[in-house]
């Protein structure tokens, strides 16, 4: 199963974002009618008789063609046999395809794995594969760690692998860890070396397997999750399993009422033309299930911007290398929209068969198509400037023997990566390879993934004779970015000269935005400001969240009011959640009745996601900001309720019974939990500070130094630990672990701050200015410096 395609959004109002609180929200398009122009023509009376003159009538034109309407009812879903009387060549095309078999009932005819008995053994738990009669089951251990037998209610997916989808009752799908090998005819294990078992959260049985909120939306076609909070039940349901017409084109019945001309529609009754001349339409339809993205509801509306229902990962440390290339499961979007082919009009039909998914040329000539000897785009709706005449389907070109490795386009321009263990998916931003440039940022390269050791230090030194140019070069994305997330010199002045270009693609100026909190200037909330009016509306939305991290609540009002109206959603939801407190304690004048509408969206998102432990979180913290505090508890338990490990709930509500004089309580719960998890650094974090609030600081140390040794990564961990040392006496101690805190992450500005203080009051001077000219060559325009 395609891991953690969906997050589910959990913002915290009125504070900077967190780990716990990253998700969000989109925007509608605007349908171009056609104008359809007629033609007059004239009428000539008989030739006239040579008496007197008649007079001439004047010209009559035929009625106009009446231009197409919207039409008058929704349009719903269809059976899709209904398609395949005009539609032939297309249906033929997607018949055996991944898009129509991607999901199917479990039978004879569909099950490809070895069931006759087999045994699987992982690292931790042992699946035997077995058939009763016509059925198919597993027996492997199920949430309590026992095992027993679950029946195979449905496929996944045809090759290179596929996988099984178990029920488990409640209506629930879930999907299972061990998958079949379609190419080597085996089973295996989708996460191999983790040790997975029944209390891991990439167990089958967990809620981050679960299909029917993680999967299945993408597999079908028409799909409603239709989760049910009180009884905690699903009751999903589809229109057809796989991936049909009525998946990309929308619901068909007014293009049925189109086609017995009933009526002239608008799109020939579809509500949206994926042939529209903006390439945005076609790619967002496809983007819906091609990106990693969090859900804003339960399934999407066609015709609506892709940020209407779901909200797109920006370009994260966490999922994408520094050049932008595919690091995580995140799928072709986000890669293709950093390329030049997005920025030159360039869709995935232009290379993709959609119905059959397989390219529309064999091997180079997909590319060839724009890059070839004419210098030429034979693509319609792409713009070919730019494009050299050349021959790239030569040597001369590629470097490599023709027909060897190396000699297509797409193993050094679109480099790849295995996922779900044998998956091996292409990246989609087209980038060029340099291996040197690779080797100081730290990133892949194609060159030096088939030239490795010396022979990769051979490539390296000839690529640089073969890229030779004594041409200024503007600074890169990703060296700039290099700068930024590791703290160097002239980071800040790096960041602001790529928030200044205009030809920045969306995507990544809304993932440099993200890092704007770390370099505070005028500058900084300059740039922030002006990007509250970007076009894209993934650039206004983290433009909002940053505007909210530099500016408190009362003085990032007349800045983030106009958003209240953005035409997106999550522009609206994020504004309306950053001005809760101001809306609620003061007003916000005109912009009330926005922010009303806006904050009762977002509230609305969080409901329809309550199969999900986050967006109950989520709707807990907004009823605690909004004076609803009878019921946060519930909700917070309800949270647990669906995921029992998911520790920020769990935080949450131990800090809310402590609020709440119920002490005791809360150390019980937090107790509990720690004896079930004492590797959760969390729950240790939270320990420490639970005590640190009962005056016991000298107990507190060592949870803190627990959690901070857990996950060292986590810089909050750390810096906390030391200033808690720092507050028992023990500076020696403190600056130690800031200084390594400093050392893995130079960036981070609380810890440099910190650390600095400290230095200067325990007679440290020397070591001060070292750090004081350190942040000063990082950003010289820092509040804190002046």
């Amino acid at each position: 199963m395609p891991k953690h395609k969906n997050k589910t959004a959990q913002p915290d109002p009125d504070s900077p974002r967190s780990a716990i609180s990253k998700y969000l929200f989109p925007i509608t398009i605007g349908v171009l009618l056609a104008a359809v122009a007629g033609i007059g023509w004239f009428l000539f009376s008989p030739a006239p008789t040579p008496v007197k003159p008649a007079p001439v009538s004047a010209p009559v034109a035929p009625a106009a063609k009446p231009q197409p309407v919207v039409a008058s009812k929704p349009a719903t879903m269809v059976d899709e046999q209904q398609c395949q009387g005009c539609h032939t060549e297309q249906v033929k095309d997607w018949q055996g395809s991944h898009h129509q078999l991607a999901m199917q009932p479990a039978n004879a005819e569909t099950m490809l794995g070895d069931f006759n008995n087999v045994t699987f053994k992982a690292e931790s738990e042992t699946t035997r594969f077995s058939r009763k009669g016509d059925e198919f089951w597993v027996n492997t251990p199920g949430i309590d760690g026992k095992n027993a037998d679950f029946k195979v209610a449905y496929t996944f997916g045809i090759a290179p692998l596929q996988q099984y989808l178990i029920e488990v009752g409640e209506g629930r799908l879930q999907a299972l860890g061990v998958a079949w090998d379609t190419e080597k005819n085996r089973w295996f294990h989708l996460y191999p070396g983790q040790g997975v078992n029944f209390k891991n959260p990439l167990h089958w049985s967990k809620p981050s397997q679960n299909a029917n909120f993680m999967c299945v939306e993408c597999h079908t076609t028409g799909f409603k999750r239709n989760f049910d909070a009180a009884s905690n039940t699903f009751n999903s349901q589809w229109n057809s399993l796989g991936v049909g017409c009525q998946a990309c084109h929308g619901p068909a019945s007014n293009h049925l009422e189109w086609t017995q001309k009933k009526t002239d529609l608008i799109h020939q009754g579809f509500d949206v033309d994926l042939k529209d001349k903006n390439a945005t339409v076609e790619i967002e339809t496809c983007a819906r299930c091609h990106a990693r993205r969090a859900p804003l509801g339960d399934g999407y509306t066609v015709g609506k911007r892709l940020m209407e229902d779901y909200l797109p990962s920006t370009l994260t440390r966490e999922l994408y290398a520094l050049d932008g290339k595919i690091k995580d499961e995140v799928f072709e979007h986000g890669s293709f929209l950093q390329s030049k082919m997005f920025d030159k009009g360039v869709r995935c039909s232009n290379c993709h068969n959609p119905h059959s998914n397989e390219l529309k040329a064999p091997g180079n000539a997909v590319c060839l198509q724009c890059h070839n000897t004419a210098g030429k785009t034979s693509v319609e709706g792409v713009d070919g400037k730019g494009l050299q005449a050349k021959n790239y389907d030569s040597i001369e070109h590629t470097r490599h023997t023709m027909g060897q490795p190396g000699s297509q386009c797409v193993d050094c321009h679109m480099p790849g990566k295995f996922y779900m263990g044998n998956d091996f998916r292409h990246d989609h931003s087209f980038s060029i390879p340099n291996p040197e440039r690779a080797q100081k940022l730290g990133t892949s390269d194609a060159c030096l993934t088939c030239h490795q050791g010396k022979a990769g230090d051979k490539v390296t030194a000839q690529f640089k004779l073969w890229s030779a140019s004594t041409a200024p070069l503007a600074p890169r994305y990703d060296e700039s970015l290099w700068l930024i997330r590791n703290g160097q010199p002239g980071a800040a002045d790096a960041l602001y000269e790529q928030l200044q270009r205009s030809n920045l693609p969306a995507i990544q100026r809304a993932t440099l935005l993200a890092e704007l909190p770390l370099y505070p200037s005028e500058q900084a909330l300059k740039l922030a400001t002006q990007d509250l009016k970007n076009p894209a509306p993934q650039v206004r939305e983290s433009a909002a969240r940053v505007i909210s991290a530099f500016l408190p609540p009362p003085e990032r009002a007349p800045l983030l009011a106009p958003l209240l109206g953005d035409p997106v959603k999550a522009v609206r939801i994020v504004a309306a959640r950053d001005l809760l407190s101001v809306a609620r304690n003061n007003g916000l004048g005109a912009a009330q009745a926005n922010w009303d509408a806006a904050i009762a969206e977002y509230e609305a998102v969080q409901k329809s996601l309550l199969e999900r432990a986050e967006a109950n979180l989520n709707l807990a913290m907004l009823y605690q900001a909004s004076g609803r505090g009878s019921e946060v508890e519930a909700l917070l338990r309800s949270a647990l309720k669906r995921d029992p490990d998911f520790y920020p709930a769990l935080v949450t509500l131990v800090q809310w019974l402590e609020a709440n004089g119920r002490g005791q309580e809360a150390q019980k719960l937090l107790e509990d939990s720690l004896k079930e998890h004492p590797d959760a650094a969390l729950l240790q974090h939270t320990k420490g500070l639970s005590l640190i609030r009962a005056g016991k600081a000298g107990e507190a140390m060592s949870p803190l130094k627990k959690a901070a040794q857990l996950e060292p990564q986590n810089a909050q961990y750390g810096y906390v630990l030391a200033v808690a040392l720092h507050e028992s006496g023990k500076v020696d101690e403190a600056c130690v672990v800031l200084e390594g805190l400093l050392k893995a992450q130079p960036a981070n500005r609380n810890a440099r701050l910190s650390l600095i203080q400290w230095y200067l009051d325990s007679g440290q001077e020397p070591k001060a200015q070292v750090l004081l000219q350190g942040w000063k060559k990082m950003n010289m325009g820092d509040p804190a410096l002046k």
